[in-house]
């Protein structure tokens, strides 16, 4: 569900569950504004997008954990640092920490284990999965750290990334990447040769042996002006996975 907004304030999310008891996943929307540093001009404006954000989820200011995020295999543990890791997954051992992880067509991913009262370890995780991601094995990556850590009962959300139909690619990197993910061969409406990264994403967790999640409404960033789509308008801004403890 989408959490309440204030009188004349947008809600800044797209897609907001409390997917286990005291755990919530969330997606934003442009409603947020841009929550990249890298992204525009607007610092300032920036962080107090983040700030207000922030106060929407109910956390403590300045406690969001975001990456620098560069297309790498890196997975990041963090466990009360305040540094913003060079890593393109990151992980809370226990789930104490909120988490997020920025895109614009690429694919959010929120991963997490059952409680500590589910005889789980209760960690949790974000990742950023582009096309060189889902080629590089971030995915594996952060659930093979994640099982490390002890966590045995993963479930995922992936959120609002451009689709199948609209990210267009040479025929020979689509060829190139469905010899080992058959999944992530597509074709745009016009019959040119895609990639569909949602569909490769999950195939990866469905071999890692996570389980998918539902998120409804989850839609095309390019073809939904409420998501930010660096396809659709460069430097417009980023939208959020996050994943924190109510």
């Amino acid at each position: 569900m989408q959490a309440a907004a204030g009188p004349g304030h947008t809600s800044p999310f797209y897609w907001n569950e409390e997917v286990r008891l005291g755990l919530r996943v969330a997606f934003t929307s442009t409603g947020a504004g841009n929550l990249a540093l890298h992204v525009g001009s607007d610092p300032e404006g920036v962080r107090g997008n983040r700030s207000r954000l922030e106060d929407d989820m109910g956390i403590a200011a300045g406690s969001l954990r975001f990456m620098s995020q560069t297309h790498s295999d890196r997975v990041a543990v963090v466990d009360g640092t305040a540094d913003v890791p060079d890593a393109d997954g990151m992980i809370s051992p226990r789930g104490t920490e909120p988490l997020a992880v920025l895109v614009a067509d690429c694919v959010p991913i929120v991963l997490a284990d059952a409680s500590p009262a589910e005889g789980g370890t209760g960690a949790t995780a974000v990742v950023h999965a582009g096309r060189a991601g889902v080629g590089n094995g971030i995915i594996e990556g952060a659930v093979r750290s994640l099982r490390g850590l002890g966590a045995r009962d993963l479930s995922a959300w992936i959120g609002p990334s451009v689709c199948g139909a609209c990210y267009e690619v040479p025929e020979d990197m689509m060829r190139a990447m469905a010899r080992t993910l058959p999944e992530a061969a597509a074709r745009t409406r016009a019959g040119t040769p895609a990639l569909d990264l949602p569909a490769a994403v999950r195939r990866q967790l469905e071999q890692s042996s996570v389980r998918v999640e539902p998120v409804q409404g989850a839609s095309c960033t390019l073809e939904n002006p409420a998501l930010y789509s660096h396809r659709r308008e460069p430097g417009a801004g980023r939208i959020a996975g996050l994943v924190w403890r109510a």
